[in-house]
């Protein structure tokens, strides 16, 4: 479907040829009579001055061409001729005509002056201004004035020539006024849209009193939807939160009781087993409805550089335990859009199974390039083959079941970056040799639903 700008300015484009193609054919319509109206009040001119000649010259036709001074009428096939033929028959023409003579078309020559097609030398179409005069002495004369029709349609030419170049131009200067009409119209809604989507990032509403009255109710309801959305994301998270604690308090109270049966240690902790995979299934799905929930409103804003900060001391002491360091390569000031919950359970997760599988060290980097921000995980330990990467991102998948878990930890993580248009990528760490995970998420607010 066309934009608003190019609806506004094609049919303007089309309203303004629609009215130069009318404009034109009603005006040179008017033209044209005009023209032909001027050239007939020229040929009525020279036969009256022919008329006045011939009565000057008494009625002896041999002078009128010392009478009449146009050159044209002595410069042969000029386009303007004149003829009189006398009482006895007889025929004069002016030099133009050389040898030939002008034969009116229908009706005779008569004692009103008459203008209309004729025929003139060599079968050139003219029009003719003809009439039938009464000398003082009675001798009737008739007197025939006539043009080449070349020169009226040369006339013609000359003059829709310079029409079509200024409704030309007058084309050009009304389109390019629908063009910055247009523009000045949609620069409301163009501001709109822009303050929309910095809404996010001011987190305030906008005034309907910035818009024209004509948008003012359509900023109104802007507002109203987004309130009545953050309102839903927020109840929605609060009832996610509520099945999760809903659905922990029952997973502790059997693990609980499993953990005091005694017997069967083999069924036990194949229950343990079974019941550690229910809570990992729960949590991922929980995750996933809250981050949905999370990205949908996108109007978050997390100092990723505290929270990495925070992990680096409590997993710090995890680590010292065990012999193993943390260390953090992290620039100040990073902020992601992102929900703090989701984003610290992403490296909380990701952080959990580089510890259990380091041989010592485990390094998180991260920085912003390109709009994006940019983290990475590597360890020491053994890593991940290439071919076994994928495997590793899928729910469920554990390549090392001699390590306590459910393999869901990625798969989580995963989710959770995939919902807010983020990715979670393996690779081999070229600096500790072991697995290095790489997590980019744009860096702004407006980012996709997954």
């Amino acid at each position: 479907m066309l934009s608003l700008r190019r609806r506004a300015i094609l049919g303007g484009a089309v309203t303004l040829v629609l009215s130069i193609v009318i404009g034109m054919f009603a005006l040179s319509s008017f033209i044209d009579g005009k023209t032909l109206e001027r050239f007939d009040s020229g040929l009525n001119d020279r036969h009256t001055q022919l008329v006045v000649a011939l009565s000057t010259s008494e009625g002896n036709p041999t002078r009128l061409k010392a009478s009449l001074f146009d050159p044209a009428y002595s410069t042969p096939l000029s386009g303007r001729y004149w003829q009189v033929m006398g009482p006895n028959g007889q025929i004069y023409t002016s030099g133009s005509l050389i040898d030939q003579t002008i034969q009116i078309v229908g009706a005779p020559v008569g004692q009103v002056l008459d203008i209309t097609s004729a025929q003139g030398p060599y079968g050139v179409a003219v029009r003719a201004a003809h009439q039938r005069i009464i000398l003082e002495g009675g001798q009737i004369w008739n007197v025939i004035v006539a043009n080449d029709i070349a020169q009226l349609n040369a006339e013609r030419e000359r003059t829709l020539r310079s029409l079509l170049l200024a409704f030309a131009l007058i084309g050009m200067l009304a389109l390019a006024g629908s063009i910055l009409q247009t523009t000045a119209i949609l620069q409301p809604i163009e501001k709109l849209r822009r303050d929309v989507a910095n809404r996010w990032d001011r987190n305030e509403d906008l005034s309907p009193t910035d818009y024209p009255e004509e948008v003012s109710p359509l900023v109104e309801d802007i507002n109203e939807l987004l309130a009545r959305n953050h309102e839903i994301v927020a109840r929605a998270r609060r009832q996610t939160a509520d099945l999760a604690h809903a659905l922990k308090t029952p997973s502790a109270i059997l693990r609980n009781e499993l953990s005091t049966l005694v017997g069967d240690a083999d069924k036990i902790q194949s229950a343990t087993d079974a019941l550690d995979r229910l809570d990992a299934q729960l949590g991922r799905s929980l995750a996933r409805m809250r981050a949905a929930n999370s990205a949908a409103s996108i109007n978050h804003r997390t100092d990723l550089s505290a929270s990495i900060a925070r992990f680096v001391r409590l997993f710090g002491k995890l680590a010292e335990r065990d012999g193993k360091t943390i260390e953090s390569r992290v620039t100040d000031g990073l902020h992601v859009p992102l929900d703090k919950q989701d984003i610290e359970e992403v490296l909380g997760n990701i952080l959990d199974n580089a510890l259990k599988h380091c041989a010592s060290k485990v390094r998180i980097s991260a920085a912003t390039t390109e709009n994006v921000v940019s983290i990475q995980i590597e360890d020491d330990g053994p890593g991940i083959p290439q071919t076994a990467q994928r495997e590793a991102l899928r729910a469920g998948g554990r390549l090392d079941q001699s390590k306590p878990g459910t393999g869901l930890g990625l798969a989580i993580a995963v989710d959770l970056l995939h919902a807010y248009g983020g990715e979670l990528d393996l690779a081999s760490s070229d600096d500790l040799g072991g697995l290095a995970v790489l997590i980019k998420v744009p860096a702004n607010m407006g980012l996709k639903v997954a």
